[in-house]
């Protein structure tokens, strides 16, 4: 059984930086499954930085930062001196070394590589749409989406919203459960633009019970119970077959994996036309 380690990538900007070396060393450990990695980008309000950072401590994760602003890495230093939290600055000690060498001071300004093009303000619009449509909050995102991703829960959704989104996808998601009726909104989307994710039942399982574990909250829970899965897992292959959805099994696949799976399927789609 493969050994799980949470990562966490908070950045100010969108990411990119702590993304490219977090899959260049993940890499290295095929043995190690990274399935739970999640992407905090755009991270400047202090306070939502503490309850990421408490998110994390409860995950047990590694944190990746790409921090510019320097009170927002003293938050970050000093909760991990106070908790224990395991994480690795990318970008202050490189910073720190140019500073004394040069005796230049940083201008601090987060998302500076980036060249205020359409493609970067086009990038920055889906991302924000992402997190402004993840998890179901306002159905009438689901008309104006490139992408809506459908699945039970924990079936990665709102990590592939936000890899999608920096690949400058407009993507919304919806959780299915059997016991809340589908929005509206849903039924009228293009079904070529839906995207109906499976995990097996088992693999399932592990993931939320490692959730609950993390959580402090009792695994025996019907949340993980293997039947409830099963029954979850039967109502949304209903549902996607009733709305025409594409089907995915993200089992044992990366964030990476799933998106080039579900890119490959539009670009297919496109070339029909």
């Amino acid at each position: 059984m493969k050994k799980s380690v949470p990562l966490y990538m908070i950045s100010d900007a969108v990411g990119e930086t702590s993304l490219k070396l977090v899959n260049a060393v993940t890499a290295q450990f095929p043995t190690v499954s990274f399935d739970s990695t999640y992407r905090f980008p755009f991270t400047k309000d202090p306070e939502e930085l503490k309850a990421i950072l408490a998110d994390a401590l409860k995950d047990s994760a590694i944190v990746v930062i790409t921090l510019v602003d320097e009170e927002l890495t003293k938050i970050v230093a000093e909760f991990s001196q106070r908790t224990g939290l395991q994480y690795i600055d990318l970008m202050s000690p490189f910073m720190d070394l140019i500073h004394k060498k040069t005796g230049v001071a940083p201008v601090e300004e987060a998302g500076i590589v980036h060249k205020l093009n359409q493609e970067y303000f086009n990038r920055v619009a889906a991302i924000e749409f992402a997190v402004k449509y993840d998890d179901g909050k306002d159905p009438k995102g689901f008309l104006d989406a490139d992408i809506v991703l459908l699945g039970i829960s924990r079936t990665s959704k709102t990590p592939l919203s936000m890899y999608l989104a920096n690949n400058r996808y407009k993507v919304a998601n919806l959780p299915l459960i059997p016991e809340v009726p589908l929005p509206e909104q849903i039924k009228k989307v293009p079904q070529e633009k839906l995207i109906g994710l499976i995990l097996e039942p088992e693999a399932q399982q592990k993931i939320r019970a490692n959730r609950l574990h993390s959580l402090g909250l009792n695994e025996n829970s019907r949340y993980a119970d293997l039947e409830r899965i099963k029954e979850e897992l039967a109502y949304s292959l209903e549902t996607f077959d009733k709305l025409g959805a594409k089907t995915i099994d993200v089992t044992n696949k990366s964030v990476e994996e799933a998106a080039s799976l579900i890119v490959d399927y539009l670009d297919s789609l496109d070339q029909a036309d």
